[in-house]
């Protein structure tokens, strides 16, 4: 490994003083000390062969911890286990130890290994090449795999390494071609397990039970071992995952060197115009621009750093002003920093994980695309862009820096918003809290009906196989059948179309778009279909590896965007206008001036203009218009009205209606995981003053999926005590005026705000006193719930890089 760094390597603590003392005023909020701890190792078990151990033992593995050793004896004993610890704890090898062992002693066993990502697979296989074990023949076989290897690997890999969406696309519908495999299969690896969530996470569940199915075909039960971040109950989720008994190892016995963990707040930027009040236009320096910064004084300083940006653009906008700010200072060393994103070809991909492995890359400014397990050794530092969203991707993130045992730094820079800003001034909210819990419902129907029908495609389903499938098959199968997409027969239900279900098990919103440089046809990369309009749009600004292109044209019919060389002064900024209208009623609950609502909506999003931005000061050159397609979602909602006489009479004063539903909004949407075992990140929501179809004020909670998902019939259901756990959960925070806690959301498009904490618990006062008399037998008396203003724009659900994210 090359280590030519520009300088003497800084400890934490030493580099943290530096960064602070480039400021005149400090911008660390807190710093909070994880301690270092020592590691408790465990024997070899007897069952491991002497050449596996050499071959650790080459790789510095002189002994495991002792949760490795527990899980892989749990595993080899054929038990399902899940080993749920730290980030850098060793959980590749728990997994690798039981899963290599059988390969050696049984010439015939086969091994299957899942990732949600290509990069960690690419991982994985470069870990167990390294060992050189003859007869293992691992090999990927994913998207990227060019089709003249794959049958060589269908026929003579024993350690595939795959993704979901292969199995799902590929391997299960193909399980005639990998029949061999299947029949040998002795170990299923399904790795950073805590990413299968929500409805992406419930469709995987899937996945792995029709992978069972197939097995079960050849007569073979493969035992499950699963690794996990650390997460709440990882035994409950694994076990839904898989569909079996999970053991759980939990106690990470792993030696950790120190992180010294900062929160920073960028400061405040002067006031724009002087001949406005400087208190309405001050605002603070951008994160992105203060995280570039932090990434050239690590570089410089010798620091191998890491940045996590939440959105590709940002990602690319830091690694070119790092490089920028570098190759100023020192000629030449800005080449020392990249991007790293989805999007890029497959070569550029492992060109930069190697360059960065090699440490021929000091910085590298990254989406969460290497958030999870990748081995990234030697780094010193992570700077996280933005509050991630969960403290579980807090964790993850920070732990990328310092896997040799080594002291790290870990930095959350802050955002210009509420809730970035509440963090950083409250640390008792990140530290000494626990992980949430990952959360998936295998039986919604919304997920389980195309399952059973891509399970039937592959071989018709029986009734052993509805047992398989969990609660609710049965009354899935008969859907399928009364749709016509089943025909049942004496020996089972069988598929009836010659083409296969399309299941889209991550909700990515359409076929990715090529980006070609017009000039040369290269193919530059790819974006997913669902950030097409923001991102490809005519005149939109397309950055890749510090280079600047700009679209000449996006053609979503054939999904390509033509795109030129140019290095403009200005970025682009893509405009969007939303609304939600209500298309029917199923159910509906009349409880006086509260009306409780069930029934389909349509959001509708469509990007309308995009503004160019100076990028020195962020002035607004001009605003064009764009002529794209609106993009509609047609879905299921709960929503709840109230007459503006009961909120009067509640005492909620009419300027301040839109922040109590916006904050009624955000908590119960952050209580609904509760009731309907979904994610935060599956549901959106939106609230308004005056709805013009229900004409009062109205809080509607969606599926952000087509069609729904299931998860707002759970809430029109448990309607009363969801709303009543929303309104303890307020009340029981111990903020004034609103927190994450509470009633801030990480996903608010609107920048949490208008919020009027004290206000949202009178709203929900009301509406469970209406509902409570309702259910009892009879409304109050009083204004009759009518059924105003356009809804406010923000709060909707919309795609994300893996699964469907809301912004609520």
């Amino acid at each position: 490994m090359t280590d030519d760094r520009p300088g003497p390597r800084r400890a934490p603590g030493e580099l943290l003083r530096r960064l602070r003392l480039r400021h005149p005023t400090d911008p660390v909020t807190h710093v909070e000390r994880v301690p270092a701890r020592a590691g408790e190792p465990a024997p070899w078990p007897d069952w491991a062969p002497a050449e596996l151990r050499a071959a650790f033992a080459r790789r510095g593995v002189v002994a495991p911890w002792r949760h490795q050793g527990e899980a892989a004896e749990l595993a080899y004993a054929g038990q399902h286990v899940v080993v749920a610890t730290g980030t850098a704890s060793g959980k590749s090898l728990a997994y690798q130890l039981p899963a290599l062992s059988t390969l050696l002693t049984d010439p015939r066993a086969t091994v299957l290994y899942l990732a949600p990502t290509k990069a960690l697979a690419a991982d994985q296989l470069r870990a167990v090449a390294a060992l050189e074990l003859d007869g293992v023949r691992p090999a990927t076989y994913d998207g990227d795999t060019p089709r003249a290897e794959r049958e060589w690997i269908r026929r003579h890999a024993r350690f595939v390494l795959t993704n979901p969406d292969m199995l799902h696309h590929g391997i299960l519908p193909g399980h005639a071609h990998w029949s061999g495999f299947l029949r040998r299969l002795a170990y299923v690896v399904v790795d950073e397990c805590h990413t299968y969530r929500g409805v992406f996470g419930s469709h995987v569940a899937h996945v792995l039970r029709r992978l069972r199915r197939q097995c079960a075909r050849f007569g073979r039960t493969p035992v499950f071992l699963l690794a996990s971040a650390t997460s709440g109950d990882p035994a409950t989720a694994a076990g839904r995952l898989t569909g079996l008994p999970v053991t759980a190892v939990t106690e990470d016995a792993s030696p950790r060197g120190g992180v010294t963990f900062a929160l920073w707040e960028p400061p405040l930027l002067p006031p724009t115009d002087s001949s406005v009040d400087a208190d309405l236009v001050q605002v603070r320096r951008s994160a992105l621009r203060e995280t570039a910064d932090l990434l050239a004084d690590s570089v410089v300083e010798g620091v191998r750093t890491l940045a996590f940006v939440r959105s590709r653009k940002g990602a690319e906008v830091v690694a070119a002003t790092a490089r920028r700010s570098l190759d100023e200072a020192v000629p030449g060393l800005g080449g020392r920093v990249a991007a790293y994103r989805a999007g890029y070809l497959r070569e550029e991909r492992r060109e930069l994980e190697r360059a960065l492995l090699h440490g021929d890359l000091l910085g590298l400014a990254s989406t969460n695309a290497l958030e999870l397990g990748v081995d990234l050794v030697g780094l010193d530092a992570v700077l996280i862009c933005g509050w991630p969203g969960t403290r579980a991707s807090l964790w993850q993130q920070a732990g990328r820096a310092g896997r040799s045992g080594d002291e790290a730094l870990a930095v959350l820079v802050a955002r210009d918003d509420p809730l970035d800003t509440y963090l950083v001034h409250h640390p008792e909210a990140l530290f000494g809290r626990p992980v949430e819990a990952t959360v998936l419902d295998p039986a919604n129907p919304y997920v389980l009906a195309p399952q059973l029908a891509c399970a039937a495609h592959e071989a018709p389903l029986t009734p052993a196989d509805l047992d398989l499938f969990g609660d609710g098959a049965k009354e899935a199968v008969d859907s399928l059948v009364e749709a016509g997409a089943l025909r049942q027969r004496p020996t089972g239900w069988y598929w009836r179309h010659r083409e296969r279900p399309e299941v889209d098990l991550r909700g990515e919103g359409g076929a990715p778009v090529c980006v070609v440089e017009e000039s040369t046809g290269r193919l530059l990369g790819t974006v997913d279909g669902g950030s097409a309009h923001f991102l490809l749009h005519t005149g939109a600004v397309y950055l890749h590896q510090g280079v600047s292109y700009v679209v000449d044209s996006l053609d979503l019919a054939d999904g390509c965007a033509l795109v030129h060389t140019e290095e403009p002064d200005w970025s682009t900024h893509a405009r969007d206008v939303t609304s939600l209208s209500v298309a029917s009623v199923r159910s509906y609950t009349d409880a006086g001036p509260v009306g409780l609502f069930l029934g389909e909506v349509d959001v509708t999003s469509q990007v309308v203009s995009y503004q160019r931005r100076r990028i020195a000061t962020g002035e607004v050159i001009d605003t064009r218009p764009l002529d794209l397609p609106a993009r509609e979602l047609r879905t299921v909602a709960v929503w709840f009205t109230l007459s503006p006489g009961s909120l009067a009479r509640a005492g909620v004063e009419t300027a301040d209606v839109p922040g109590a539903l916006h904050a009624a909004e955000h908590a119960a949407i952050g209580l609904l995981p509760l009731m309907a075992t979904c994610d935060r990140w599956d549901i959106g929501g939106l609230s308004t003053a005056l709805h013009p179809d229900t004409e009062a004020p109205t809080v509607f909670v969606y599926d952000g999926h087509p069609g729904g998902a299931g998860f707002a019939e759970r809430a029109y259901g448990t309607a009363a005590a969801w709303l009543r756990a929303t309104r303890d959960a307020i009340v029981e925070c111990g903020c004034e005026t609103g927190c994450p806690s509470c009633v801030q959301s990480p996903k608010c498009g609107n920048g949490n705000n208008p919020l009027a904490k004290p206000e949202a618990v009178k709203v929900l006062d009301v509406v469970l006193t209406n509902l409570a008399a309702a259910t009892a037998g009879g409304a109050p008396p009083g204004d009759a719930a009518l059924p105003g203003a356009l809804p406010r724009q923000d709060d909707r659900a919309a795609a994300q890089p893996s699964t469907p994210a809301p912004s609520n």
